[in-house]
């Protein structure tokens, strides 16, 4: 895989935003309509208690991916009721657009005492081409089972003759940390599928290897087909003192397949690195790859976990 990296693409501080969110585009999303891109992402705000909550926000660009042509100005779905998984965000969102509906897939998260933060996995569905949505209900169509004890979330559907399948993370570990306010996670890429999108099976094993150690974090898998071959990036990083340190902070991670379950991972072959400098010469984060008008552009995010906004890259074919 070759890409030649644009730049950024958006910019938050530079729109007004929903929900008064004036910081962050994080994990962005592609909708692909006649005449424009639609990229939803996830932003913050702070509550009452001066905490970040995550909102669901979006940007229609030209379909060449180079002019931000609006954004939204209400808001894109609202946070979970009082005691609900989603009740203090959702990051990100995964939207699909399957026989004459949107649907889209969002991790929503709610804060915990012991840990940071618990997550699920909840479905709704838009009623007026992607500009709202609505929860399916107020539960989580995935969340732990026996095997992945806690943080399910980071979904990425496809589609295929007739099967719905997901591409999700599971946690496996909290681990003690001097770098962290509390206990650092753990997480890996697993695999499920649905004939409706809304049961799904799964065994909870993890379907790619380890590249740094078995503490590596995985997160936001985006997978495509090109070429015969099913390809999938995601992000990876070092569990623990990874804000600061840049050499420990997200990098992508790529792996290919023929079958969808079954996943050898080549970072090498990935083909995009962190810049030299810049807004993405620190980490490289929450990859989203689609295709347009048969080109395929990956959205990404940079330093800090997306603060600046998320830029674009265009495949070389």
């Amino acid at each position: 895989m070759k890409w030649t990296k644009r730049g950024l693409l958006f910019e938050p501080q530079r729109h007004t935003l929903p929900n008064g969110c004036t910081d962050f585009a994080q994990s962005p999303q592609a909708l692909v309509f006649d005449g424009f891109v639609r990229i939803y992402f996830s932003t913050r705000s702070r509550d009452e208690s001066g905490r970040y909550v995550s909102h669901i926000a979006f940007t229609d660009v030209d379909k060449g991916l180079r002019r931000v042509l609006r954004t939204a100005t209400t808001t894109v779905i609202s946070l979970g009721a009082v005691g609900c998984f989603d009740e203090h965000g959702i990051f990100p969102i995964n939207v699909v657009r399957h026989a004459g509906k949107i649907y889209a897939f969002t991790c929503g998260w709610s804060r915990r005492v012991s840990v940071p933060v618990e997550t699920a996995i909840g479905l709704a569905v838009s009623h007026d081409e992607g500009l709202t949505f609505e929860r399916v209900g107020q539960g989580p169509v995935m969340a732990p089972t026996l095997t992945e004890p806690f943080l399910v979330g980071d979904p990425f559907v496809v589609v295929r003759d007739g099967l719905w399948h997901m591409w999700y993370i599971y946690g496996t570990s909290w681990m003690e940390s001097s770098f962290e306010p509390g206990p650092a996670r753990v997480y890996k890429i697993a695999y499920a599928t649905s004939p409706d999108g809304v049961s799904w099976q799964r065994d909870g094993a993890t379907i790619i290897s380890d590249a740094l150690d078995a503490d590596e974090c995985q997160a936001l898998p985006t997978v495509f087909e090109y070429d015969g071959f099913w390809h999938m990036y995601f992000c990876y990083r070092h569990a623990t003192d990874f804000r600061t340190n840049r050499l420990r902070g997200y990098r992508l991670g790529y792996a290919w397949s023929r079958d969808l379950r079954h996943w050898t991972r080549d970072d090498e072959s990935g083909g995009l690195d962190v810049s030299p400098s810049g807004w993405d010469a620190d980490m490289l984060c929450y990859p989203h790859v689609f295709w347009c008008d048969r080109q395929a552009y990956m959205l990404y995010n940079g330093n800090a976990f997306g603060r600046q906004g998320f830029g674009v890259a265009v495949m070389e074919r």
